[in-house]
């Protein structure tokens, strides 16, 4: 049976943004090739850490949201800290209530127009 889970990566802030999507695809294309699903996935952009991180003061946030098999997120966290870009991560499993908050969230998101859409 396929679990919900949610991981936050922090990439490292050198990188371009094609290398940032290729990062993403990565794992992305890890999660689906052991029979996982998408449910969302959001790009945060570049941002400031709370506290520096390997003497980096900024970096790359993205968030995923997906559902697979329990055993395989052993796996993928092995893969975040094989990866020179990722310099923090952190993936949990989401109850119920958790989910509806997502969904909800992702909901309100969708409605509010965009801040550029509201410029032009």
């Amino acid at each position: 049976m396929l679990k919900h889970y949610e991981t936050v990566f922090i990439a490292t802030p050198v990188l371009s943004d094609a290398q940032m999507k290729e990062t993403a695809q990565k794992f992305k294309s890890l999660i689906e090739s052991e029979g996982g699903e998408i449910v969302s996935e959001e790009d945060w952009g570049l941002r400031k850490l709370a506290y520096p991180i390997q003497k980096k003061s900024t970096g790359f946030y993205y968030l995923l949201d997906f559902k697979v098999d329990g055993a395989f997120v052993q796996k993928l966290e092995t893969e975040y800290r094989r990866d020179e870009r990722i310099i923090r991560f952190l993936t949990f499993a989401m109850d119920k209530y958790a989910v509806e908050y997502s969904e909800k969230r992702r909901k309100k998101k969708e409605e509010q127009p965009d801040e550029k859409t509201k410029e032009e």
